[in-house]
């Protein structure tokens, strides 16, 4: 029963982190063109 006094804390705690990461990813425009990057590969760049 004395180890959950620890472990509530530590999984609020990374969650709190998971959070925070993710919106700062959000922030700095990580999710702003998620179809770019798919779309891309199906362009020919090698064709002069």
């Amino acid at each position: 029963m004395n180890i959950l006094l620890g472990l509530i804390p530590a999984a609020l705690f990374l969650g709190l982190l998971g959070l925070v990461a993710f919106l700062w990813a959000l922030r700095s425009g990580q999710f702003d063109d998620p179809e770019g990057a798919a779309e891309r590969v199906l362009y020919d760049d090698d064709a002069e």
